[in-house]
């Protein structure tokens, strides 16, 4: 039984990196907003596409201490003040002019595991009035991010074109995954220049996220890692 107990070990510490790595942070809002109107947000941990919300007091190391944060139309940053509820992390902002407003999270988690530390990254976009329809990618300071390439709203039967940037360069290879509403999703891989296309067939909001692993060592939080894991999503609304 000694010698069975070190293997047992191994394959709890491999369910929890499998688990954490399943696991997102993703931020939910209305796509759209408007001049002097709260435009609320929320942020989740769990597994959007099996419908799971952790409740915050299951949330991985210090993740309830992330920060949120607003980019507006003129590039300005700032910080969005948070409050805890049961299952999420909750903020508001009040549009003041037509634009583009980005949401953005990028949270290096607090603990290790197993020498790995966990960078857990999400943004979404709210679309005030009228906007250009092309996302921004130079909004974001985020490493990994992953975001639909044109258009301030999508339609179910049309197809989508996303692009996923490591570093601000397009990452061939990478794999996608769209998590829809109804439970569907589905893995697809990018071209040579960071894109790939899907088409949604039910309107709703739709989470996209892509991953990066890097063995290169480095320091967080104080804590030298051996290796860096990346997990970027993105959400957003698909109409009728």
């Amino acid at each position: 039984m000694k010698t069975l107990k070190p293997f047992f070990i191994m394959l709890l510490f491999i369910a929890i990196a499998n688990q954490l790595s399943a696991h997102a942070v993703w931020i939910e809002t209305a796509a759209n907003g408007k001049i002097g109107q709260a435009q609320d947000v929320k942020v989740y941990f769990g597994e959007y596409g099996q419908g799971e919300r952790d409740k915050v007091e299951k949330w991985y190391s210090d993740l309830k201490d992330l920060t949120l944060w607003l980019v507006g139309p003129d590039g300005t940053k700032t910080q969005l003040p948070t409050t805890i509820g049961e299952n999420a992390s909750q903020a508001s902002f009040t549009p003041q002019k037509d634009g583009i407003y980005s949401l953005q999270i990028s949270h290096k988690s607090k603990d290790l595991h197993e020498g790995t530390q966990y960078e857990f990254l999400a943004s979404s976009h709210v679309f005030v009035g009228k906007t250009s329809s092309q996302i921004d990618p130079a909004s974001s300071n985020n490493e990994l991010q992953v975001f639909p390439l044109k258009g301030t709203s999508w339609k179910a039967g049309t197809a989508v074109k996303v692009k996923v940037l490591h570093q601000k360069n397009a990452k061939a290879g990478s794999t996608v995954q769209v998590f829809s509403p109804s439970g569907w999703s589905r893995e697809l891989t990018t071209a040579e220049d960071g894109t790939v296309s899907f088409i949604p067939l039910w309107p709703g909001k739709y989470v996209l996220e892509a991953s990066n692993f890097s063995k290169d060592p480095g320091e967080a939080n104080g804590n030298q890692y051996k290796a860096l894991w990346q997990g970027s999503t993105y959400s957003f609304e698909v109409k009728k």
